[in-house]
């Protein structure tokens, strides 16, 4: 049965180990990545933001995050799901929990950055109330050519 449960310091290597995996695959890893994926207590957590996990029985399976951006907008960023699991909704689970949380907290907007080449995942987002706006000037992700956003 999978279960998404919020940030355990005992699950802390999974955050960078499923991130690394996919990223590795599609793109590379990033200067910020390697930054925020081996520190993230420091990087997400004490910076206000949240980190979640999904689980089958014992087996850390997927991670997504919440990175503050203000009081008003979260980014929802580092999600993964390993790829023996992909396609069978564990994604759409951690966003689903994801939009709750936000909702919970009451945070007004959800951002996101990816790229049109990961087409299923910009489907999903889409089918979530994710809607593409302008790019910023200044992009921390270099692999990024798209931002969505989605109103709470």
């Amino acid at each position: 049965m999978i279960k998404i449960f919020p940030y355990k310091e005992e699950y802390k290597e999974y955050i960078k180990a499923l991130n690394y995996e996919w990223l590795e695959k599609y793109f590379a890893v990033e200067p910020i990545d390697i930054i925020q994926l081996s520190n993230p207590q420091t990087e997400i957590l004490d910076k206000g933001g949240k980190i979640f996990f999904a689980l089958n029985d014992d087996e850390v399976i997927g991670t997504a995050s919440l990175l503050k951006v203000n009081d008003e907008e979260y980014e929802l960023a580092k999600m993964a799901v390993t790829e023996k699991y992909q396609n069978a909704g564990i994604g759409k689970m951690l966003i689903e929990y994801c939009i709750e949380e936000a909702k919970n907290a009451r945070i007004k907007r959800l951002t996101l950055f990816s790229n049109t080449k990961l087409e299923a995942a910009i489907y999903v987002y889409r089918k979530y109330g994710f809607l593409e706006i302008e790019m910023p000037a200044e992009m921390h992700y270099v692999r990024s050519n798209i931002k969505m956003q989605k109103i709470l």
